[in-house]
């Protein structure tokens, strides 16, 4: 008797800002099946180029509030009068549908990924090879000024101290490399299983 299994998996991604986690997924994007990338839901207007479901999910007030009631947020927050969050929804319709869900998310939502989901979560923590080459890298990319680079600098020192709660850390030093071990890893969490699966497995396997 043969087992199958179709399930969605869950990879989180953290690392500093300017680390080059954009640059390695859309480089390994065609490597590594179907995923959907977790974008956050907001109750703000769409601005000029915006589209729902592309830079956010667009919902009102009313559905936004409705949804945090029904537990259906990772995580929310109130800034400046509007909701943003990360809704469980879309990541559930991802996951029955077998896709690859890719979290882009601070140290703080990997730990709320791993406490709800964590049978079927695999965790990459992506870094530049030193604190220095990531302050090159900021003051390349002429993106930020020079306090908001004094900032993530700083941010990046703590965000470092948390390596070890993560199940791989990829070194980008070269974006070539780091991205075919991202595809590695990427491609290996698909075949965790969850609680339910691994019991359905072992009574199979024991009739």
């Amino acid at each position: 008797m043969s087992y199958s299994y179709n399930h969605g998996s869950i990879l989180v991604l953290s690392g500093p800002s300017g680390a080059g986690k954009s640059t390695i997924i859309n480089k390994a994007s065609s490597e590594i099946g179907d995923y959907y990338f977790s974008i956050s839901t907001t109750t703000r207007e769409p601005r000029d180029g915006e589209m729902d479901g592309v830079e956010y999910h667009f919902v009102t007030k009313q559905e936004f509030e409705e949804d945090i009631r029904a537990g259906n947020f990772l995580e929310y927050a109130l800034v400046h009068n509007n909701y943003y969050g990360t809704s469980m929804k879309p990541v559930k319709d991802a996951l029955s549908c077998g896709k690859l869900v890719i979290f882009d998310i601070d140290i703080q939502g990997h730990r709320l990924v791993r406490n709800k989901m964590g049978d079927i979560t695999t965790s990459v923590f992506i870094t530049p090879p030193s604190l220095n080459e990531l302050e090159l890298r900021l003051v390349a990319r002429s993106s930020d000024s020079l306090e908001t680079i004094k900032t993530r600098l700083s941010n990046a020192k703590e965000e470092i101290k948390a390596i070890g709660e993560y199940d791989f850390i990829i070194i980008n030093d070269e974006v070539g490399t780091a991205s075919l071990e991202f595809i590695s890893i990427a491609n290996a969490s698909r075949l965790k299983m969850n609680k339910e699966e691994l019991q359905n497995l072992i009574s199979l396997w024991q009739n």
